[in-house]
């Protein structure tokens, strides 16, 4: 039995099923690199390249926070629930940081699985 995380996909997968399917599953986030601490900022998640059938489609995009220094990682940060046909597969949120960390996005395509990014954020 594998463990979760060993189920998901990330951008350095290599098996051979689901290399071919990396570029238009993988979650792209666009973010600011440095941030200043305690002020919000727009953290967008999409998925570009893919049907949005009711057939084949993503169905929610989650944001995840790994903080630096922290003993309990990670932090849930927000979900969004996408609707084949209707939402865009895409997300917007606003996010406040008071330590450097990486930003996890997951995004769940109901024929290939979940599918993980990350980006590293600087807090000053």
């Amino acid at each position: 039995m594998k463990k979760f995380g060993e189920i998901i996909y990330t951008p350095e997968v290599e098996d051979k099923l689901a290399i071919s399917k990396r570029e238009n599953h993988t979650p792209r986030i666009e973010v600011q690199k440095e941030v200043k601490a305690g002020e919000a900022f727009a953290v967008r998640v999409f998925i570009q390249g893919h049907p949005n059938t009711v057939q084949h489609s993503f169905r929610w995009i989650e944001l995840y926070f790994y903080e630096e220094g922290r003993d309990f990682n990670p932090i849930f940060v927000a979900r969004a629930e996408l609707t084949p046909e209707i939402s865009e597969q895409e997300a917007t949120f606003k996010v406040k940081l008071s330590k450097s960390g990486v930003l996890y996005a997951l995004a769940y395509c109901n024929l290939h699985g979940v599918w993980e990014n990350r980006a590293q954020i600087k807090v000053v």
